[in-house]
């Protein structure tokens, strides 16, 4: 009879998610399968019950379930079905940037990353057409939402995806949106800091910010143009890696991002033509290579995105010019511990200072006995 199993998390995949685990380690276990681990806790980590999305550390323990039965005759093993030509030449005009470890795509809105439950078109469908002279099949390092377009980064080797991964648990990598939401921020340029947990009722499809149990989740916005009160143009920078999170926190400050009726509603749409599509596109990533250098690479609008900046006549210009971003201010918890530090040091000086001048006698006071009258009689 099968016994539970247990893995430890080796340092090549630190960062990355459990279900990305199972398909290095275990790929013969399917993800409905892992699914339903998850689901009736059988799935650990370290003890603590397990979600495929969750993210897993170098040296956790997972604890999994013996291999699931295999009937007599053998289950078949269920192959992806190849490409067509014309998909081929889709995936491949997605490249805009290539080299020996990576690739960098700009997804168009639409096109969902990975597939799920009737998801039958996405980009993790495509790698095949995007292998070229590599050995392996490209692999994904993170995700966009379906309707989110831009820069998306995919490894070329199992090296470069152990690096990405990394990099992106350590949040050193550096990715920069640009969204259109409805109405002017009243600061322009600000920092968005509210937890984040997943939505009850919703199965996990939905979040929102949730104070006394969310992860802490932050975000960082600037103002590129404004049309009047209407709409603004903004730049957005996540520190964070919250599922839906920029989305999320915009429609939390009362500025939803013009398309996203998942977060902000009717409210989210506006009239005189522009297009109800998501108006949220990942415009930069900026990443170290795994040979050094670095990766940094900009992906153009999709057509729905520019026209509705030009019907608003904003000048995509604008937001080229926009100075780099700076590095993210610190948290609260940040500001506590710097500020607990230097009143700590300054007592240190204090009591220093103090100690020094015990230690030097004050002028006139030699010779004098304890009463304070001189030692030295009248003759």
């Amino acid at each position: 009879m099968s016994e539970i199993r247990t893995f430890s998390v080796a340092p090549d995949d630190d960062g990355i998610r459990l279900d990305r685990w199972f398909k290095r380690h275990l790929p013969d276990t399917s993800f409905t399968t892992v699914a339903k681990w998850a689901r009736t806790g059988q799935l650990r980590v370290d003890g603590a019950r397990a979600t495929p999305g969750d993210r897993i550390a170098a040296g956790q323990t997972l604890r999994v379930p013996p291999p699931e039965p295999v009937p007599l005759a053998g289950k078949p093993k269920r192959e992806r079905p190849p490409l067509s030509d014309d998909e081929i030449a889709f995936a491949r005009e997605l490249v805009i940037h290539r080299d020996a470890q990576a690739l960098v795509l700009n997804k168009p809105p639409g096109l969902a990353t990975q597939g799920g439950t009737k998801t039958v078109s996405h980009v993790d469908g495509l790698l095949d057409a995007l292998q070229f002279e590599a050995e392996g099949r490209p692999k994904l390092v993170h995700r966009l939402d379906k309707d989110t377009s831009g820069a998306l980064l995919v490894a070329r080797t199992s090296r470069a995806a152990a690096f990405f991964a990394k990099t992106f648990s350590g949040r050193t990598a550096k990715k920069v949106y640009w969204a259109l939401v409805v109405g002017v921020p009243s600061i322009e340029d600000g920092m968005v800091d509210l937890p984040l947990a997943k939505q009850p009722g919703t199965g996990g499809e939905k979040m929102h910010v949730d104070e006394a149990d969310g992860m802490p989740s932050r975000s960082r916005y600037r103002v590129i143009e404004r049309a009047g009160n209407r709409a603004a143009w903004i730049e957005l920078t996540p520190y964070t890696g919250r599922t839906h999170q920029l989305r999320v926190h915009m429609a939390a400050i009362g500025h939803p991002i013009v398309g996203d009726g998942k977060y902000g509603g009717p409210a989210a749409f506006l009239t005189g033509g522009i297009s109800r599509k998501m108006h949220l596109h990942s415009r930069r990533i900026a990443v170290d290579h795994p040979d050094g250098g670095k990766i940094d690479v900009e992906a153009e609008l999709p057509q729905h995105f520019a026209e509705s900046l030009a019907g608003l006549g904003f000048d995509q210009m604008l937001g080229n010019m926009m100075p780099l971003d700076t590095p993210a201010p610190p948290t609260k918890a940040e500001q506590k511990a710097k500020a607990k530090a230097h009143a700590k040091s300054v007592r240190k000086d204090r009591k220093g200072e103090r100690r020094n001048r015990g230690s030097v006698a004050a002028p006139g006071k030699a010779g004098r006995t304890r009463g304070g009258k001189s030692s030295t009689k009248k003759r």
